[in-house]
C-alpha cells in the first residue's frame, strides 16, 4: 500500500470520528477536534508505528551517524556539519529518542492494549514483538533508560526512573520467552496494513524466535552468556528462525516531500546530502577495493576516473596528499553511496541471521556448521546487491571461511558483517 492511501485512511478516520459528534460540540475549544480520542482499532496505528520506526532508525542520527562512526561514509571537504560525530562528540541523539519513545512505542502500546481486550492476537504478536526490538535497541543505544515505568504518563508517572541496562535485557528475554510460548495457530493480521510481512503469521513468530536469538548474542562478552544454552535454543528450533530478511518494504516509498526513504530526503529538494556533503571512507572502500569485492559497485558510485575513492575519516582539514598522486585529498574526486528510493530497511536481515547462527557455533568451536552459515550469509548478501557470484567465499576467495580458533572464527563473521551491513 502507498503511504498516501495510508494518509487518506487516517484522515477518513478521524472524519468519522467528527461526522458522530453531537451538533454543537464543535463548539468546546477544550478539545482539538483533529485529535482522535478514541482509536476502535490497533490497524490504524500499524503502519504509522513501522514508518516512524523507519525513519527513526535510517533518519538523521542513526543514519548517517551509524554510517560515520561504521566507517562508511565521512565528511566531505566542502561541509561542516558532521564535524560533531567525526570528533565522536555527539552526546545525545535526542530527535530518535524522543521519536522512538513518543512515537513508535506509544503507537506499540497502543495497538497492544487494544489487541489484548479485543482478542486480536496477530496485532499482539506484531506489536509486542516490535516493541521488544525496539527496547533493545533503545537499550543498547543509550544503556540505562527509563523503561519499567516508561510511558506510563495515563498513570500520573511523568518523571520515570531510569533502569540498569542488564535489568532491561533479563525482562526483555521473559517477554520474548512468553511471546514464542504463546499459540497463534488462529491469530490474524490485516495483510494491507504490515508492511513487513503483508500479516504472514509465520514470519512474525520467526520474527520473534531470532530476535530471542538476538537478544541471547547481544550479551555474548557479559559474565551472564552461555553459549552451550544459546547452541541448544538454536538446535531446538533450527527451522524458527526467519530466512528472509524482516523489512519495511521498499515500495511504500513515493517520490514526493515526506514521502521518500528517509536517507533519500536528504538528498532531495536540493539538500543534495549524498552528492555534496559525504564522501566513502577509505577504510571501508579500500578494503572493498583491495578485495575486489563486487558488492563495491552497488553500494558506491564511483567518480569521473572510474576508479573508486574514499578519504580517511576526519579529514576534513587536511590538505594532505595521502595517495601522493600529486593532488592534495581535499581537490581529489572520491565514491558516493549510492541511495535508491525503493531500497529496503531491514529490521533484521537474512544474511545478519545466518551470521548470528555462524557465530554460536563458531563460539562453539564447530567450525563444519560456522562455515555453512558464514556462506550462507555471505551468498544472502551477494544476492541482496543482485550478484550471484560466490568466489569470494569460494577455495582461494578473499572472504573464503578459514577453520581456526573461536576468536578468529568470529573475526571472520565481523568483517564479512561488516561488509554486508552496508546494504
Amino acid at each position: 500500500m502507498k503511504l498516501n492511501k495510508l494518509l487518506y485512511i487516517v484522515a477518513f478516520t478521524s472524519l468519522a470520528f467528527l461526522a458522530g459528534c453531537e451538533e454543537g460540540e464543535w463548539l468546546d475549544i477544550n478539545q482539538d477536534p483533529n485529535k482522535l480520542t478514541e482509536i476502535p482499532s490497533g490497524d490504524v496505528l500499524i503502519p504509522v508505528a513501522q514508518v516512524n520506526t523507519a525513519n527513526m532508525l535510517m533518519g538523521w542520527d542513526m543514519g548517517f551517524a551509524g554510517g560515520i562512526w561504521s566507517q562508511y561514509i565521512t565528511q566531505s571537504y566542502n561541509a561542516s556539519q558532521f564535524k560533531t560525530l567525526l570528533e565522536y562528540d555527539e552526546t545525545d541523539f535526542d530527535l530518535t529518542y524522543e521519536n522512538l519513545y513518543s512515537g513508535s512505542l506509544t503507537d506499540l502500546k497502543a495497538i497492544n492494549k487494544i489487541a489484548v481486550e479485543n482478542n486480536q492476537m496477530g496485532n499482539y504478536l506484531l506489536s509486542e514483538a516490535l516493541t521488544i526490538y525496539l527496547w533493545q535497541i533503545i537499550t543498547d543505544t543509550w544503556g540505562n533508560v527509563p523503561y519499567f515505568e516508561a510511558l506510563k504518563g495515563d498513570e500520573q508517572i511523568y518523571s520515570p526512573k531510569f533502569d540498569q541496562g542488564q535489568d532491561i535485557y533479563v525482562d526483555l528475554l521473559k517477554r520474548i520467552d512468553a511471546l514464542i510460548a504463546t499459540d497463534f495457530t488462529e491469530a490474524k493480521i490485516t495483510e494491507r496494513y504490515d508492511f513487513i510481512f503483508g500479516g504472514n503469521i509465520d514470519e512474525w513468530v520467526k520474527f520473534a524466535y531470532t530476535l530471542k536469538l538476538k537478544l541471547m548474542l547481544r550479551q555474548s562478552e557479559t559474565s551472564g552468556y552461555n553459549n552451550a544454552t544459546v547452541l541448544a535454543f538454536i538446535t531446538d528450533n533450527a527451522d524458527k528462525f526467519l530466512t528472509q530478511s524482516a523489512s519495511i518494504k521498499g515500495t511504500i516509498w513515493e517520490d514526493t516531500e515526506g514521502k521518500r526513504h528517509p536517507m533519500v530526503e536528504f538528498e532531495a529538494g536540493g539538500a543534495s546530502y549524498f552528492t555534496t556533503n559525504v564522501i566513502a571512507n577509505l577504510s571501508f572502500i579500500g578494503y572493498l577495493n583491495t578485495n575486489s569485492d563486487p558488492r563495491i559497485n552497488t553500494i558506491f558510485k564511483a567518480p569521473a576516473s572510474g576508479i573508486h575513492q574514499g578519504a580517511f575519516n576526519g579529514d576534513f582539514d587536511s590538505k594532505e596528499d595521502a595517495d601522493s598522486d600529486g593532488t592534495t585529498d581535499d581537490k581529489e574526486e572520491y565514491s558516493k553511496m549510492i541511495f535508491a528510493n525503493n531500497t529496503d530497511i531491514p529490521l533484521i536481515s537474512s544474511w545478519e541471521v545466518e551470521f548470528y547462527l555462524a557465530e554460536v557455533f563458531a563460539r562453539a568451536g564447530d567450525n563444519i556448521n560456522a562455515k555453512l552459515h558464514y556462506n550462507s550469509a555471505v551468498t544472502a548478501s551477494l544476492l541482496a546487491h543482485g550478484i550471484t557470484n560466490t568466489t569470494i567465499i569460494a577455495t582461494g576467495g578473499y572472504a573464503e571461511w578459514i577453520d581456526g580458533t573461536p576468536e578468529a572464527g568470529i573475526k571472520q563473521i565481523a568483517m564479512q558483517k561488516w561488509v554486508a551491513d552496508a546494504k
